[in-house]
């Protein structure tokens, strides 16, 4: 089965250089992603655009929008990306960087931090970003639910905040990572509400193999993820995503394997993210 990962990372951002020295121990390089992907049949990652002006200072208010994947100068054609939104400085220079940017075969998507700004998904701050989306038929990603930083603010990210903006924009595709979680029977609800709201698995869990399997097999640390799942019944709506380096591939894999039925897999590892993403499909097709 060929896997698409549909959300990763590779920035020069000191909270993932740290969590993969001190608790996933990946190598956070070009390198290492690489290698874990061919070793586990992963054809395409999908890195969220992410910068900050100095270290551990995202969420940060004067990075320059488009936000890219700056831990590298080159990527690789295994490689694409969504480009980053700053709200601070989404000017009118920013919409015409993000126009041209998204001309280029390998930027395939959007994505807005919520949480990290302070600025719900229906603020009037992002509608250059949905017109955009719109013009390049290209969905927009949101960062749901917990914050990878205590600087963040969390009624910015709840799920529920997202229907206001499906319902407005149903000529856009959206994909709500994470799910919201641990708001994850809302965020159901609002997938299976919207024909244009999708939702990727990533970032559940952090840590290394062992640590993803005592998370995985405990009886009580996913229930309401495995409830939310359930009732959502739309399991094509799901994308995998890993959210590397937070873990470390291949026991993201099998998480996600046990999470699905498996008459699903081939939809949620591959298929739904052509769909969701239709800039790849003459990446990996």
């Amino acid at each position: 089965m060929k896997i698409i990962d549909a959300h990763m990372h590779l920035s020069q951002i000191e909270e993932f250089k740290r969590t993969a020295a001190e608790k996933s121990f990946v190598d956070y390089s070009v390198t290492g992603i690489l290698q874990e992907y061919a070793e586990n049949g992963v054809v395409l990652g999908i890195g969220m655009g992410l910068t900050e002006t100095q270290p551990d200072g995202f969420p940060d208010a004067k990075t320059v929008t488009p936000m890219g994947l700056d831990l590298t100068e080159e990527l690789p054609p295994q490689l694409v990306y969504c480009l980053g939104i700053n709200p601070f400085t989404l000017d009118q220079a920013a919409v015409a960087r993000l126009d041209e940017e998204l001309k280029k075969p390998n930027a395939v998507g959007l994505k807005i931090y919520l949480g990290y700004y302070p600025f719900y998904a229906y603020d009037s701050v992002y509608d250059p970003v949905y017109a955009l989306a719109a013009k390049h038929q290209v969905p927009v990603v949101f960062h749901t639910g917990d914050t990878y930083s205590e600087r963040g603010l969390l009624k910015y990210s709840h799920p529920l905040t997202l229907d206001e903006v499906a319902v407005k924009h149903r000529e856009v595709n959206f994909m709500m990572a994470h799910f919201g979680d641990p708001w994850v029977l809302d965020g159901a609800e609002v997938v299976y509400k919207n024909r244009n709201m999708f939702a990727d698995l990533s970032g559940l869990m952090v840590g290394d193999a062992a640590n993803c399997q005592r998370l995985k097999d405990s009886p009580l640390f996913f229930s309401h993820l495995r409830h939310a799942i359930t009732y959502c019944d739309h399991y094509e709506k799901f994308l995998f995503g890993t959210d590397w380096p937070l873990a470390p591939i291949k026991p993201y894999i099998q998480f996600v394997l046990e999470l699905i039925p498996a008459e699903y897999h081939e939809d949620v590892f591959y298929k739904t993210a052509l769909k969701v993403f239709p800039k790849i499909r003459s990446l990996v097709e």
